[in-house]
């Protein structure tokens, strides 16, 4: 009778035992339940509209990425707009006036023409300068100052004209015998607010510059290289524009059909067959442009967000582009690279 009134009260504990796991594990479903509906209740994340306005490309990969290290994903919270005038410039003014009319929070331009035409379609969207590659800012009437530029423009200033005047100066560390130096550019008009820091260098180092001009034509590399031919140009400054970042695989390889020592804006040139570069990178001007997107999607007025300057420059040579050219760069520019491409 004990060991069946024992058998008994132990297996009835047993089954308040399983009772209670049954109504714990009841409870934590509910409780999940609750939770998961909870959430799904929750409104959606805003979808915010950028518009992207440029004269020869779509957004870059580099501005995707450095906004979504600030928490913005495209499909998930920014959506892009895009207007590319495919090399056109006389399509710049009706693109913008598009963004603009698509009720976009924000105007993303690249490049001076896109950027001036944005600030023509409007002075209440704020414009994001994606990068400013023109003349000084307040000389140039697009903002007041740069601490403080007023009214709904604000971004990156590439400083052009001061790292194409740099360049030359590396070009000629990089071949000191050269004294005559084409300057590739595509409409001289365009390309004039970079050239008098240019030609101050080239004024104080000796060297002749040669307009090799690409012009607005397809076909304009056949005339600037053979400018580079007649002239009898020994050296080849690539100056910035998105124009030769979009070609710059062709200008590469036409440099090196002529044997004419390069420099460019861009390290990709260099690991891609150029002889040097000097410059800015993507991905950091890009990181900066994300700032200034950021903080006006999260309220700041684009006239209050100071116009930022690159903070980052970098040198890359391509040793085996140069043994090509019979070229031997100096120890004293070797040792100042960021980058040696063997």
């Amino acid at each position: 009778m004990k060991s069946q009134c024992g058998a008994k009260r132990q297996f009835g504990g047993q089954g308040l035992k399983r009772r209670s796991l049954l109504a714990g594990g009841a409870a934590l479903t509910t409780a999940a339940l609750i939770a998961s509906s909870g959430t799904l209740a929750q409104p959606a994340e805003r979808m915010h509209r950028i518009g992207w306005l440029s004269g020869t490309e779509g957004v870059r990969p580099t501005l995707i990425e450095a906004l979504r290290e600030l928490g913005w994903i495209e499909g998930r919270n920014i959506v892009f707009e895009v207007r590319n005038a495919e090399g056109q410039r006389e399509r710049q003014a009706p693109l913008a006036k598009e963004l603009v009319a698509a009720k976009v929070e924000l105007v993303a331009a690249v490049a001076p023409g896109a950027i001036r035409a944005a600030m023509q379609a409007t002075k209440e969207v704020p414009i994001v300068m994606a990068w400013w590659g023109g003349p000084d800012l307040v000389e140039a009437g697009v903002i007041a100052s740069y601490a403080r530029p007023g009214g709904n423009v604000t971004g990156v200033d590439m400083l052009l004209s001061v790292l194409d005047a740099k360049r030359l100066d590396v070009l000629h560390q990089a071949v000191p015998k050269a004294t005559k130096i084409a300057v590739l550019i595509h409409g001289r008009q365009i390309m004039e607010p970079q050239m008098p820091a240019v030609r101050e260098v080239a004024s104080k180092a000796g060297l002749t510059l040669e307009m090799a001009d690409t012009g607005d034509s397809a076909t304009g590399y056949d005339q600037a290289f053979e400018t580079i031919a007649r002239t009898q140009s020994q050296a080849l400054l690539v100056m910035a524009s998105p124009a030769f970042g979009r070609d710059h695989k062709l200008i590469i390889e036409r440099a090196a059909r002529a044997r004419v020592p390069a420099i460019y804006p861009a390290t990709l040139n260099v690991r891609e067959g150029g002889l040097i570069s000097y410059g800015t990178t993507p991905l950091d001007l890009d990181r900066q442009v994300a700032r200034q997107i950021d903080k006006i999607l999260r309220g700041a007025k684009a006239g209050e967000v100071p116009v930022e300057q690159p903070s980052r420059y970098e040198l890359a040579i391509n040793l085996g582009t140069a043994r090509a050219l019979g070229l031997v760069i100096p120890q004293a520019l070797l040792l100042q690279a960021d980058q040696v491409i063997d």
